[in-house]
């Protein structure tokens, strides 16, 4: 589904929940025969699909606003070059894909590889393409702590494209 120039995607953990009430419902109205079950309980389905694309819709329209911020105002760096004391900077990294978790939350995580080091990339929002393991990209994002309390840097990703690029990556040696 597409909103003006946002590309809204529900999670399958949502489609399963839908679903799951869906049987509940099913159920109950088999079971009671009561039509007002259905009254309720259809609405209720409803917006167990629309609150998700809704909360998606916006998170990517606030982060679609901020790309053009953060275009202007980071610089790019080596990863090796990120630490704790650049908290709160906006940074420009290139490197390869060499891992991808919680995509299916639609809050992907990447780990970004150059030849200076890895770092990862978090995103509360799905990116605009999909972007796989061995993809080169470039990310604008604005380097946080890991956890609250503490933790090593990482980056809270605006903005994850894939470039025409190629860069090697070093081989790690197996045991």
């Amino acid at each position: 589904m597409k909103i003006g120039t946002i590309r809204l995607k529900i999670s399958p953990i949502a489609l399963v929940v839908v679903a799951i009430f869906t049987i509940f419902l099913a159920y109950a109205f088999f079971v009671s025969r009561d039509t007002r079950v259905l009254l309720w309980g259809i609405p209720t389905l409803v917006l167990l699909l629309v609150i998700p694309l809704g909360l998606n819709y916006m998170s990517q329209k606030e982060y679609a606003d901020f790309r053009p911020q953060y275009e202007r105002e980071a610089r790019p760096v080596r990863i090796k070059m990120i630490n704790l004391n650049m908290v709160g900077e906006p940074v420009r990294i290139e490197g390869v894909v060499e891992r991808v978790y919680f995509q299916f939350l639609n809050r992907p995580q990447y780990i970004v590889a150059d030849r200076s080091g890895e770092i990862s990339v978090k995103m509360f929002t799905q990116p605009e393409e999909k972007i796989k393991v061995g993809d080169v990209v470039e990310v604008l994002g604005m380097v946080i702590k890991r956890y609250i309390a503490g933790g090593d840097a990482v980056i809270n990703g605006v903005s994850i494209r894939k470039i025409d690029k190629t860069i090697e990556v070093k081989e790690k040696k197996k045991p």
